[in-house]
């Protein structure tokens, strides 16, 4: 690809990152039918996978929901006694991902904080068409909160992050409700016209054109764009929302909404910490073990995970 301004935007080390994703998942691939999409992407993933850290220990199950089964995996540490769980919903722009491509990314959570560890296999679009994949994400969060016996940290990366804001949103009068929820380069329908969505609408990884794409692919015959359900900052009420941790990039043009969001939680009264990851993009949790700067922005989001989930509120 072209680097254009990005040459020197960006971390120099996130480069090769960069390369060896679109060398796996092309820009142009957006174009491609959704099955030769997830077939590429898979691919990828499996590339990029790190493996589990030790004593990590996995399990597959089912979640019976209205006439239609969950998958979710859970993840433990062993030899410890976890005092919270995490609800973890991936990303891949509500048509790609899975319980095995964010597996490593899950896995090292878990061994991060001690805590367990709740991996969402939510329906796809444009199969399942919104709201499909907020009832699934919704019916995890009430799974988790009946049958765990654990407080609950809300957690999701990029379309991921919407799931787990919406669910904030929608169970947060819930008898359970999260005590906490940690986004990490969300989705969450903010104002395109304005932000990182104008100076970053062509960043690597991420562009303005892919956001449109991944939008309207879930997008329901009549489906309102104001519905919070869809787009969390849509909504009117932003009160009684948990401590909030926002971690986005500075070169995405999603970072805007991580800032948005926080700024209304905080004018409704309630705590929110947004930090914007300097000279980095989109993904860039799969470059953690690669470039120092993504490394130390997963160790702050797994920081802000083990404290949300602790009770504590260090910002």
């Amino acid at each position: 690809m072209t680097r254009g301004p990005y040459e020197t935007r960006l971390d120099p080390a996130l480069w090769a990152y960069i390369d060896a994703v679109n060398a796996w998942y092309p820009p142009e691939i957006i174009g491609l039918p959704i099955d030769k999409q997830r077939a590429v992407y898979d691919r990828m993933s499996r590339a990029f996978h790190q493996g589990r850290p030790p004593g990590v220990k996995a399990s597959d199950g089912l979640i019976a929901a209205a006439g239609r089964d969950i998958p979710v995996r859970r993840y433990r540490l062993e030899g410890n006694a976890a005092k919270a769980m995490v609800v973890y919903y991936h990303g891949g722009g509500f048509i790609l991902g899975g319980l095995e491509r964010h597996d490593d990314i899950c896995a090292e959570l878990c061994a991060g904080t001690g805590f367990d560890v709740l991996s969402v296999d939510y329906r796809l679009a444009p199969e399942h068409l919104h709201p499909a994949a907020f009832d699934d994400a919704v019916a995890a969060f009430e799974w988790a909160a009946a049958r765990s016996g654990l407080p609950l940290v809300l957690c999701g990366e990029s379309a991921g992050g919407n799931l787990a804001a919406a669910v904030a949103q929608a169970t947060r009068r819930h008898a359970s409700a999260a005590i906490g929820q940690v986004l990490i380069y969300p989705e969450l329908g903010g104002d395109e016209r304005a932000g990182s969505y104008i100076e970053h609408a062509d960043a690597p990884l991420l562009s303005v054109a892919n956001v449109a794409f991944y939008r309207d692919v879930r997008l329901a015959r009549r489906q309102s764009l104001d519905d919070p359900t869809f787009a969390p900052l849509r909504d009117k009420d932003f009160t009684g929302l948990p401590p909030t941790v926002i971690v986005t990039a500075e070169c995405d043009p999603l970072s805007s909404d991580g800032e948005t969001y926080r700024d209304r939680i905080v004018a409704a009264g309630g705590k929110a910490w947004w930090h914007e990851e300097p000279r980095l993009v989109h993904s860039f949790l799969r470059a953690r073990t690669t470039v120092p700067a993504a490394a130390e922005a997963f160790a702050r989001i797994v920081a802000g995970v083990a404290a949300l989930g602790r009770g504590e509120w260090p910002y």
